[in-house]
């Protein structure tokens, strides 16, 4: 399960910003999440719970998860076009010349902190 250790990196983030920015608690992550990337947001749910456990950064962190729509240039429409999953024909036009533009991310989006 890489989730795991995407979540690890995740509350290394948390930690190393509190130290630089003199916060003590993480009250909410607004985590994004885009719907090409490889990372399942459940499994994510569930790793972050296990991480912050005992964590007295992030013990009581709520996760909000934002999941971006995948996107993609069709080259033979010559449109931005919304995409559910890789190597699907464009919605559009039908075309399978398509370039991923949106939706791979995985990032700290927000924080709430005290």
């Amino acid at each position: 399960m890489h989730e795991m250790a995407l979540t690890n990196g995740i509350l290394q983030i948390l930690q190393e910003q509190a130290r630089s920015q003199g916060f003590s608690r993480v009250r909410t992550v607004w985590l994004e999440i885009g719907a090409l990337s490889s990372a399942e947001p459940e499994a994510m749910r569930f790793c972050f719970e296990a991480v912050c456990k005992g964590d007295p950064l992030t013990e009581t962190a709520v996760l909000e998860i934002v999941r971006p729509a995948g996107e993609a240039w069709c080259m033979d429409c010559c449109e931005v076009v919304e995409i559910a999953a890789r190597h699907q024909p464009c919605p559009r036009c039908g075309g399978h010349k398509l370039q991923v533009t949106g939706g791979e991310q995985l990032r700290v989006k927000e924080l709430e902190v005290e």
